[in-house]
């Protein structure tokens, strides 16, 4: 029973003293490296920052619930034996820092915004032609994408040229480049 008063004294000392001076001291001044001075940042496979497993955040909201869960489980008749307590505690603190991760995660995935657009949604969208496309040379055209107006190397896709002022069709993006058709 004491192991669990400590994770959750320790716990809760933790997450208090984190915020406390992670406000006071959190490198709002200066230069900024990495996701702002946050330890908890993280760029997750889809682009989006969000948090980590092995965070600060993550890690006190474990031991604060094993110790939660531990002091509770400890003073109950039926599972008063460590055998009983200690595994049911650890799966509850899993659980109660998974929760949290998923709504910190869901709460920064909802949030996040970006004026860049997402290049594989405009595969078949229309754009015109600014500068023209020579034979197997490179031109620029001009898109739209949720209310911005972009521009971008274009290439004819048949290797043809594209006057100036022209509609054409997005057929693929390699790289950086466009690659265009003609709608007819």
């Amino acid at each position: 029973m004491t192991v669990y008063a400590i994770c959750l004294v320790f716990g809760l000392i933790f997450t208090i003293f984190s915020a406390v001076f992670g406000h006071l001291f959190g490198g709002h001044g200066g230069g900024h490296i990495g996701m702002g001075g946050q330890a908890d940042g993280g760029i997750g496979h889809d682009g989006v920052q969000g948090i980590s497993i092995f965070s600060p955040t993550a890690l006190a909201t474990f031991i604060t619930a094993f110790g939660a869960f531990g002091l509770i489980f400890s003073r109950l008749d039926q599972t008063s034996s460590p055998w009983l307590n200690a595994p049911l505690s650890f799966v509850c603190g899993l659980g109660v820092a998974g929760a949290v991760l998923w709504l910190f995660n869901a709460i920064m995935r909802r949030t996040e915004s970006s004026s860049e657009s997402r290049v594989a949604q405009l595969v078949g969208q229309t754009a015109a032609i600014v500068t023209p496309i020579p034979i197997n040379g490179v031109g620029e055209i001009s898109y739209t994408q949720a209310g911005s107006r972009y521009s971008a190397p274009a290439r004819a896709e048949q290797g043809g040229t594209i006057a100036g002022g022209q509609t054409v069709k997005i057929t693929r993006i390699v790289g950086t480049q466009f690659f265009v058709e003609k709608i007819s």
